[in-house]
């Protein structure tokens, strides 16, 4: 009661939830409210690299959810494993959206798991475009196993990888490994 008064949790049946995690690294909503000003230039930037018509590969990350907002006009066909993304161009009717299989793990709103990197390692795009933790020498990082086996099958799967990083993911590492330099083609950040 002390606690919840003070506002650092709040009481449920049989336990408590605290506020405010001491981390929102996983939480997508909580995510895409960091650098919004930078995602959106980076979106925007990113969108006038793809064509029109062009089969397009869309992660799960934040700064990517910001260039799908871009690429309507271009009538692409967008292959996605992630659920904002989906639900973004769920009635639009100049984009084809394919979704992925597999689990869904809802504090990154994406689909996760064997079901979603088969559906990758089937399909050809002509780029995709993907986010990662962080960005160092040695190479790219995520924060979560699961998403690196996905990405790689995206990187796979198409003709030119892009990714969206902004100035917080330099010099930055997350947990897994995700890549080496070599294996992605453009890097769009901002100043």
């Amino acid at each position: 009661t002390v606690l919840e008064a003070a506002g650092g949790l709040r009481r449920t049946h049989g336990g408590a939830r605290i506020i405010t995690p001491k981390s929102d690294e996983f939480a997508f909503s909580a995510r895409d409210t960091h650098q919004l000003d930078q995602k959106e230039a980076i979106g925007r930037a990113c969108a006038q690299l793809i064509g029109s018509n062009q089969s397009v590969i869309i992660d799960a990350g934040t700064t990517v959810y910001h260039v799908a907002k871009y690429l309507e006009d271009k009538s692409p066909q967008i292959v996605t494993n992630s659920l904002p993304v989906a639900n973004l161009y769920s009635a639009a009717g100049r984009v084809e959206l394919v979704l992925s299989g597999g689990v869904i793990y809802p504090r990154l709103g994406v689909l996760v798991g064997p079901l979603a990197v088969e559906a990758f390692s089937k399909i050809h795009a002509d780029v995709a475009v993907m986010s990662a933790g962080g960005i160092t020498l040695e190479g790219l990082t995520n924060s979560h196993g699961l998403l690196i086996e996905i990405q790689l099958a995206m990187m796979r799967a198409a003709a030119k990888v892009i990714f969206c990083l902004d100035h917080t993911k330099f010099g930055r590492r997350s947990v897994s490994q995700l890549c080496d330099l070599g294996q992605i083609h453009i890097i769009v950040t901002d100043s």
